[in-house]
C-alpha cells in the first residue's frame, strides 16, 4: 500500500536560490528529452534513455549541466507524461512542455533522510534542508519505506511530496454486511443505510466558477488575465476538499453500521456515453466521480474495509424491492408492481448493495440480473 506525504521544507534564502536553479535546469532537461521523444515517437524508458542520454551529457559537457541520475529522472518524468496521454498508433504525438516552475522528480539516489532533515542533490552539491514535520507526517515516516518524491514550490515555499510504501492492512473479519453507494451530481453520494450527501451547493459553485472564467477569457484585458491566474486551480482545490469530506463520511458510515464491504458503481467510460447539450456536457465532464471513488477506496483500505465495483446498469431504474423496472420522476422512483415509492438515489444504492450481496465478489464485475417483466 502506498501513500504520499507532503513535507514542508524550512529552506534558507541561499538554499531557496539553489533549488530554483535546480528546478529550471531539470525542466529544461525534460523539454529536451520531450522533443526527442516526440520526434522518435518513443516513451519507453529504456529506449528513450539510449536515444537521449548521450545527447544531453556527452562527456559531461552537454547542453545542460545536470547530474547523470537527474537526467535519468527527467527521462522518467517525460515517459510518465506521455504514457498518461495513451496515444494511439494512428494519432500524432503532441508536444509536451515542462514549465520552469514544474516539479522536480527525485529518486532514492538523489535524496536521503537524516533525522528531521533531508539531503537533496543540487547543481552545487548536496544540501541539508530542515523538514517541518507534524504528527501526521512523523507517524507515516516511522511506519513506511520511502520511495520516489516530487519537489515543488508553491508561493515561495518548498514542499517535498514523498511516496511511502506502507505495510498492507489486514481486511476486517467478514460480517456479510455491505454498504451500497450511489454517486451522482444532484446528490454527491447516497448510501444504502439512508444517508444523502447533497451536491446542489457544489454544483452552483462550479457553475459560478465556470461563468467567471468565461467572462474573464472573453474580456482578454491584462487585469482579466491576472485574475484568471489568481483563481487558477481554486475550483479544483475546493472540489477535492469536498470529496475528501464526503469520502471520509462514507467510510465512517460503513464502520458505524458494521459493514465490511463498500460497493460502488463501475463508471468506466461514462464520459463517452454522455448524450446531452453543450452546457450539461460541460458540467458533467467536470464531475469528479473518479476522484471521489479513489478517496473512498484508499480511506477504506487504510482501516481494513473491502471495496468492490458493480455494473451500474438499471440500478437507477430498478425497484430495490421486487427487481422490476419502475418509473422515475426526478428524485422519486415509483414501482407500478409493488407500489413502493422511494428516493431514486437511495433506491439505486440499495440496488448496488443487493447485487453485491447476491453475487460472488471474487468473480469480479457483477452482471445485472434479468430485469424484464414476466
Amino acid at each position: 500500500m502506498r501513500r504520499t506525504v507532503s513535507i514542508k521544507l524550512g529552506t534558507t534564502a541561499e538554499q531557496h536560490a539553489v533549488l530554483i536553479q535546480l528546478q529550471k535546469a531539470f525542466n529544461v532537461t525534460c523539454n529536451i528529452v520531450a522533443s526527442i521523444a516526440m520526434k522518435s515517437r518513443c516513451w519507453n524508458r529504456t529506449a528513450l534513455h539510449h536515444l537521449s542520454y548521450y545527447q544531453i551529457r556527452p562527456d559531461k559537457n552537454g547542453p545542460v549541466i545536470i547530474g547523470s541520475q537527474m537526467v535519468c529522472n527527467a527521462i522518467r518524468a517525460v515517459c510518465d507524461a506521455y504514457k498518461i496521454l495513451k496515444i494511439k498508433k494512428t494519432e500524432s504525438v503532441p508536444v509536451i512542455t515542462f514549465k520552469q516552475n514544474a516539479s522536480v522528480h527525485f529518486d532514492r539516489r538523489t535524496y536521503s533522510l537524516k533525522d528531521n532533515a533531508i539531503s537533496l542533490y543540487t547543481l552545487s552539491g548536496r544540501i541539508l534542508v530542515k523538514m517541518n514535520l507534524g504528527e501526521f507526517q512523523q507517524n507515516y515516516l516511522q511506519s513506511g519505506y520511502p520511495k520516489e518524491a516530487e519537489l515543488i514550490c508553491k508561493g515561495g515555499q518548498w514542499f517535498f511530496n514523498l511516496v511511502l510504501d506502507l505495510p498492507d492492512v489486514q481486511l476486517l473479519p467478514s460480517t456479510g454486511k455491505v454498504l451500497g453507494v450511489d454517486l451522482g451530481e444532484n446528490n454527491l453520494a447516497a448510501t444504502s443505510s439512508g444517508k444523502l450527501f447533497g451536491g446542489g451547493k457544489l454544483r452552483h459553485e462550479r457553475d459560478c466558477a465556470l461563468a467567471l472564467r468565461r467572462q474573464l477569457q472573453s474580456n482578454g484585458s491584462e487585469s482579466a488575465r491576472q485574475l484568471l491566474k489568481k483563481i487558477s486551480g481554486k475550483e479544483a482545490r475546493h472540489v477535492k476538499h469536498v470529496n475528501h469530506v464526503v469520502s471520509k463520511a462514507i467510510v465512517e458510515e460503513a464502520k458505524t453500521t458494521g459493514c465490511d464491504t463498500i460497493a460502488m458503481e463501475s463508471l468506466t467510460n461514462i464520459r463517452r456515453r454522455i448524450r446531452a447539450g453543450k452546457r450539461v456536457r460541460s458540467r458533467l465532464h467536470r464531475w469528479s466521480w473518479a476522484q471521489l471513488q479513489e478517496f473512498v477506496q484508499y480511506k477504506a483500505q487504510a482501516i481494513g474495509l473491502n471495496v468492490v465495483f458493480v455494473n451500474p446498469a438499471y440500478t437507477s431504474q430498478m425497484c430495490a424491492e421486487c427487481g422490476q423496472i419502475g418509473i422515475r420522476q426526478k428524485h422519486r422512483l415509483v414501482c407500478k408492481f409493488c407500489e413502493v415509492q422511494r428516493h431514486s438515489d437511495l433506491n439505486a444504492s440499495q440496488n448496488i448493495r443487493r447485487i453485491t450481496i447476491s453475487a460472488d465478489i471474487v468473480t469480479g464485475t457483477v452482471n445485472c440480473p434479468n430485469v424484464a417483466t414476466t
